[in-house]
């Protein structure tokens, strides 16, 4: 599990693909602090699982299904990658629920200037997503958790202050741009187990015994 909080930006110096499988090196210096070989990284919203380690570099293996979901096919020799290490049991929970699972991407539409903050305005290529966008709720862009400000039917907007800007890829990206988003966890397990209690409700209801009076009812011709 993350927070959402980036510790870093990577560099990607290696960038092995075949098919639609990728192998990840990437150079980084504040995360290597105690990484092992099997930890988690976030890289741009992604779980990914460190699989080798070497001075200031480390591989992760992408396979087809995350390779297909995540803007991750995009990145070329060179890229600056966001890196947040797995929350430790004791540390502070600065952000919000961020699982690395990427929902899906979406591209950027728009960026304006707005007095000491900077706008971006963000367009998921799946519209069913936006049922977890909402206005004031907290939402995952390539690994960073950020605070909707508005949403309309096609698009929502985030408000990004200096410091998030200058430590971040955000400060690369430009209209047009792909990018990950993971959408908020509470809100989707509220709706699976509402669903799920609807739908067990309903097959309660059709599975219902008939009444002794119905039996005695039907059995005698009267229904």
């Amino acid at each position: 599990m993350f927070t959402g909080l980036i510790e870093e930006i990577g560099t990607l110096r290696q960038n092995g693909r075949r098919g639609e499988t990728m192998v990840l090196g990437i150079q980084a210096s504040r995360i290597m602090d105690g990484l092992q070989i099997g930890d988690s990284v976030s890289c741009n919203g992604v779980c990914l699982t460190v699989t080798t380690i070497a001075d200031s570099l480390f591989t992760v293996d992408v396979m087809p299904e995350t390779y297909r979901s995540s803007s991750l096919k995009q990145l070329k020799t060179g890229s600056p990658i966001n890196l947040e290490r797995a929350m430790i049991a004791n540390g502070r929970f600065g952000g919000h629920i961020v699982q690395g699972h990427v929902d899906g991407t979406a591209h950027i539409e728009q960026i304006q200037s707005n007095q000491n903050a900077v706008i971006f305005q963000i367009a998921p290529t799946d519209h069913d997503l936006f049922r977890y966008i909402i206005p004031k709720g907290s939402i995952t862009v390539d690994g960073i958790s950020l605070t909707v400000v508005s949403v309309t039917t096609t698009s929502f907007t985030i408000s990004i202050i200096p410091h998030t800007l200058k430590e971040t890829v955000l400060a690369y990206r430009k209209a047009g741009d792909m990018v990950n988003i993971e959408c908020d966890v509470l809100g989707k397990y509220v709706e699976h187990l509402l669903q799920y209690q609807s739908n067990t409700a309903n097959d309660a209801t059709s599975q219902k015994k008939p009444s002794i009076t119905s039996r005695f009812l039907q059995e005698n011709g009267y229904m």
